[in-house]
């Protein structure tokens, strides 16, 4: 199949519940991006004769199971489904198929909703968002459960920002969705509380005295890097506290975006590993990108 001239939007549904949060987001991405959605559920491949042998009947059972599920999809999106495609995935797993449809149609972003055991108006990543930001290629957005807010109500995208190529190609990704939109950027950098830093047989007259310099280093990183953001209203803001809980309390967003890594200063801001962390608790639609997005 020849990639579209644009890239589209994948959603990836199953069936469960978080399908309409992540078809919902994946809409309005798709819109706003002026791109194509494609609409994928992914049912298990046939294997080789062996002890893994998948029974053909099963299979075939399966990829029943997987049109009804689109057939859900249509159902949830309306009539009028305009540049829409369904696509039945066979492979050996969710993640892997979404990850191959991303590869063949050169994709822009995959979403998908959280999972089953998610909580209302939280996300919780299941194991494909898991395996999807372990080491997608392109975006991945983890829609949340029991979204009531719609994405584009709150006028606003947000960043989390920290200076590094994860966190330079994240605010790069959310300023072309806030030109589309007309919504400002807001950049956010999270530093820990004193008592989360004080190291062992560190004095407070000297742990405070570091914070103060690093907050004014962040305060500068985070004005250039709003600055440095074109034909867009950018502003910033430092917060103070559990970085994963701070980011992940924001309601006021339509979606935050955070790089796949976030690498920062040892103990002070945005540690390694809080974007898996923060896709199963956010409020709001998490986008992660990796550091080529």
């Amino acid at each position: 199949m020849t990639a579209p001239a644009t890239a589209p939007v994948i959603v990836g549904v199953d069936g469960g519940p978080s399908a309409e949060d992540a078809l919902t987001f994946g809409r309005w991405a798709a819109t706003t991006l002026g791109a194509p959605l494609v609409v994928a559920v992914v049912h298990p491949a046939p294997s080789a004769l062996g002890s893994g042998r998948v029974d053909a009947e099963w299979v075939a059972d399966r990829h029943r199971a997987a049109e009804a599920v689109l057939d859900q999809a249509r159902s949830a999106l309306g009539g009028d489904h305009g540049d829409v495609t369904f696509r039945v995935v066979a492979s050996t797993s969710a993640a892997h198929g979404l990850h191959d449809l991303a590869e063949e149609l050169s994709a822009d972003t995959i979403v998908v909703g959280s999972g089953r055991s998610g909580p209302k108006h939280r996300l919780f990543a299941g194991s494909t968002a898991d395996r999807l930001l372990a080491g997608s290629h392109c975006p991945i957005a983890v829609a949340p459960a029991g979204m009531e807010t719609p994405p584009g109500a709150l006028g606003r995208i947000g960043v989390a920002y920290v200076d590094t190529p994860d966190g330079r190609a994240a605010l790069a990704t959310a300023a072309r969705l806030a030109k589309r939109t007309g919504s400002p950027l807001r950049l956010y950098t999270v530093v820990a509380e004193t008592d989360a830093t004080l190291p062992f047989l560190v004095g407070q007259d000297a742990e405070h005295a570091f914070l103060d310099t690093a907050r004014e280093t962040y305060e500068l990183s985070l004005s250039r890097a709003a600055e440095a953001v074109a034909g867009v209203e950018a502003d910033w803001e430092v917060r103070t506290g559990d970085v994963v809980e701070s980011l992940a309390d924001l309601e006021d967003v339509d979606v935050l975006f955070c790089g796949s890594r976030g690498y920062g200063p040892a103990r002070r801001v945005l540690l390694g590993g809080v974007s898996a962390r923060l896709v199963r608790r956010a409020r709001r639609p998490v986008v992660v990108v990796p550091r080529s997005g």
